[in-house]
């Protein structure tokens, strides 16, 4: 009886853990889910396993019935010749006006999606983990203009997150 109280303690912390937020990164408010529907792709991020070699990146998300968000990650393996694709759900950490989710690709287990920072009219968004290990930049377009990059490069910086080994992605351009 003691071991599962300690292993449900300490399953809850792991799991707790993996919605955090990196210090200082402060998730966006006032946000409306139905705006960043659709499309995103994948300008820059930083390095890991799940992305390695992909290109032409793009994020749908869409809205499920029971009010989560459907994620479909999609990208295509240079190494391989042929498209990933890894459909996942997100729902809101706290409140939906908060730009602040949990993500998961793997049954129970979630990780933190933060949008940080997020244009005007929702054109791009810069977006981060539950640690420094993890950042996004996503917009709209396949291309953002210099500024957003250089915007997005001070600011991650600032916040403690490795910029000198960010990954800018190829992407295909429109027919």
């Amino acid at each position: 009886m003691r071991f599962t109280s300690v292993m449900l303690s300490v399953m809850t912390l792991f799991l707790v853990s993996c919605v955090g937020q990196p210090d200082g990164v402060k998730p966006v408010e006032s946000f409306e889910l139905k705006r960043y529907l659709g499309t995103w792709h994948e300008i820059a991020r930083l390095d890991h396993s799940f992305e390695r070699g992909l290109t032409q990146v793009t994020a749908e998300y869409s809205l499920n019935q029971d009010g989560s968000v459907k994620v479909i990650n999609r990208g295509f393996d240079t190494d391989k010749g042929q498209w990933s694709e890894a459909e996942g759900k997100a729902k809101f950490v706290a409140e939906p006006d908060i730009g602040f989710l949990k993500v998961s690709f793997f049954g129970p287990f979630y990780g933190s999606y933060i949008i940080f920072e997020l244009g005007d009219e929702y054109q791009y968004a810069f977006v981060a983990g539950p640690d420094t290990d993890y950042l996004w930049l996503l917009a709209r377009q396949a291309t953002v203009p210099n500024d957003i990059i250089q915007q997005f490069e001070r600011q991650a910086k600032a916040l403690g997150f490795a910029t000198d080994q960010l990954i800018y992605v190829a992407q295909a351009a429109k027919p």
